[in-house]
């Protein structure tokens, strides 16, 4: 199964939405990728507040080693894209910072 790109997930609880929108912004600056909606709830699989960073495969290994410390103590859940939702949320999975659970019912 080919990797197609890369979604970084950055959680965050309501009261640190301006940290999360600065870190975003900086992960754009430094990588032109697009940023999302900033979910003040959890949506999907997510059990926080999250705003999603799209990567392509080429950018995801510079996003690893900036994610380390650029994430400024948020807790980034970042996966592969290989068309296979499932799949990607639970094998094709890295975790900067502290992992959660998932809520993966949503898979059926």
């Amino acid at each position: 199964m080919a990797i197609r790109g890369y979604h970084a997930h950055l959680y965050f609880d309501p009261h640190e939405v301006g940290h999360a929108r600065a870190v975003a912004e900086a992960a754009q600056a430094a990588f032109g990728c697009p940023v999302g909606h900033f979910h003040t709830a959890p949506v999907g699989p997510h059990p926080r507040g999250s705003v999603q960073l799209s990567l392509r495969p080429e950018q995801f290994a510079q996003f690893a080693a900036w994610a380390s410390e650029g994430r400024e103590g948020l807790t980034v859940f970042a996966h592969g894209l290989s068309g296979d939702d499932l799949a990607d949320h639970t094998q094709y999975v890295i975790w900067f910072g502290t992992s959660e659970p998932l809520d993966l019912s949503i898979f059926g």
